[in-house]
């Protein structure tokens, strides 16, 4: 299969618009991890992503009937941006069918690059389906994002600039994963060149396609796909990146949000540039792999996919960027409701920095404190400092891998509702649009008091909200049904540990 690769990947038409992007040294993050890090910077192309070079390699090959006709594609995202801009170069007219959910900042760019932008539906399925209306009304050609071999070809010219960039030893190469474009490309041209290098898909833990899918033998559906790292937020591996991936792709590591978060701020460091959450999967996956292995003086090359991400989303990242290298424990501690105890439990530390501390009177007998404690890189110390804690005496829950806690508990500990009964909590996820809140509640009724309510916006598609509402257990199933018609994405999380311990009815301890 890589074979048939290669002469397309050699002739693929991409650099009528795509530029060349350096190979560069990270030297901080090679100095941390005692390797020699490399980084592809496609986030260095015109728009941001590698994603131009498969959909102008895609436009460039349509006959004169189809570029007469135009091209349409659903994407919220690189690949819009990506279309807009190889039609124009081209003179072709483009229609991006984008969610409503769409940031403006991504509307605003495909509409500068001269594109005709319709918003449907709030996910990418619906606008799927209204591009497929589009086609059969006007004749379009759908420019695929990934599942489709000229779309591959085109992603597959960065591992072939890789290979005449770097003439060394190249230990692994490590490549973020969504429906499979771009790994599937760049394995095809590296296995056939040099067999000897690994390649490693990165993907979240949350959207890990490819990984069930080796797992499996076969194509996977996810259930259901994280939103954090919304550029490869993919349910099924392409059909086409899937028969070269099944025997060249050599592992898949998945990574954490608070690991995304922390290589974000790893590129930073070394480059100066933002990445966005799926571009710097490669360097969260490659930490990992260098952690795992115990790897020492091997030259890894990450690929840096994307910078396509909202402003708004930095405040996000910067509080998950300590837990996700390791530097940071969130507790839950109890001391005693006394003068002088908050000072006994700062000695007990042993100069340790607190990084935040959330507070609420409870009961006259002990208090219940939320803290983030600063510890050593790695995450070495951790379980130490917990049990040094227990051993003083103090009643310890170790809340730093629970999502709850950071997405929510850390913004709202507000003390115990002791006259509050029947409180069921639940996390949903809505689009995040002009007049979505407003509809979320308005849906919800008023059969049930909203006894809590924590939202805050991230800047990304999709918000998380935490509420919580009276419900009676005979009830519960009336609710739930509810919630179903309502149409949001939910859990149940009224025995989540982090919420009983500082928001729940009773007193928590």
């Amino acid at each position: 299969m890589p074979q048939r690769y290669i002469k397309k990947i050699l002739d693929a038409r991409v650099y009528d618009v795509a530029i060349e992007t350096p190979l560069t040294e990270a030297r901080s993050l090679s100095k941390r991890l005692g390797n020699n890090i490399l980084l592809k910077r496609e986030d260095l192309q015109p728009v941001f992503s590698f994603k131009i070079r498969g959909a102008y390699n895609r436009i460039a090959q349509l006959s004169d009937e189809q570029k007469s006709k135009g091209v349409i594609c659903a994407s919220a995202g690189n690949h819009a941006q990506g279309v807009a801009l190889a039609s124009k170069k081209l003179g072709i007219k483009a229609v991006i069918v984008m969610p409503q959910t769409t940031p403006d900042i991504k509307v605003k760019s495909v509409r500068d690059r001269g594109a005709k932008v319709v918003l449907k539906g709030d996910a990418f399925d619906e606008a799927a389906a209204h591009a497929r209306e589009l086609i059969a009304k006007h004749g379009y050609t759908y420019i695929p994002p990934y599942d489709d071999p000229d779309v591959i070809a085109g992603q597959g010219t960065v591992a072939m600039e890789m290979m005449w960039q770097f003439s060394h030893n190249l230990h692994a190469v490590f490549i973020p994963v969504g429906g499979g474009g771009l790994i599937a490309g760049m394995a095809a041209y590296i296995k056939y060149l040099r067999p000897e290098i690994r390649v490693i898909g990165v993907e979240p833990e949350d959207s890990n396609c490819l990984q069930a899918a080796l797992a499996a033998g076969e194509r996977v559906v996810l259930d259901e796909v994280g939103i954090f790292a919304d550029g490869v937020a993919v349910r099924q591996i392409g059909e086409a990146p899937w028969e070269i991936c099944k025997d060249n792709v050599d592992e898949v590591i998945t990574v954490s949000t608070d690991e995304i978060c922390a290589a974000i701020k790893d590129v930073f460091e070394d480059t100066r540039s933002i990445s966005e959450p799926a571009g710097a999967l490669s360097v969260a996956g490659m930490k990992k792999y260098v952690e795992r292995e115990q790897l020492e003086g091997e030259n890894l090359a990450g690929i840096l996919s994307g910078a396509n991400m909202n402003f708004d989303r930095l405040r996000y990242i910067s509080e998950r960027t300590e837990v996700g290298e390791k530097r940071e424990a969130i507790l839950a501690v109890t001391i005693p409701e006394r003068p002088g105890a908050f000072k006994t439990f700062i000695n007990a530390l042993h100069k340790r920095s607190i990084t935040e501390f959330n507070y609420r009177y409870s009961d006259s007998e002990a208090a219940r404190i939320f803290v983030g404690i600063q510890i050593q890189a790695g995450g070495h110390g951790r379980e130490d400092l917990v049990q040094s804690l227990r051993e003083d005496g103090y009643q310890v829950v170790d809340l730093t891998d629970s999502d709850l806690a950071k997405q929510h508990i850390r913004h709202m500990v507000g003390g115990h509702a002791p006259t509050v009964d029947n409180e069921k909590v639940f996390q949903f996820e809505f689009p995040e649009r002009p007049g979505a809140l407003l509809k979320f509640l308005l849906s919800l009724g008023t059969r049930w008091n909203i006894s809590m309510f924590h939202y805050r916006n991230h800047g990304a598609a999709y918000s998380r909200v935490l509420m919580g509402a009276q419900v009676k257990d005979a009830e519960l199933a009336d609710f739930e049904a509810m919630l179903d018609k309502v149409g949001f994405r939910y859990s149940n999380e009224t025995d989540n540990e982090a919420y009983r311990l500082f928001l729940g009815a009773g007193n928590g301890h």
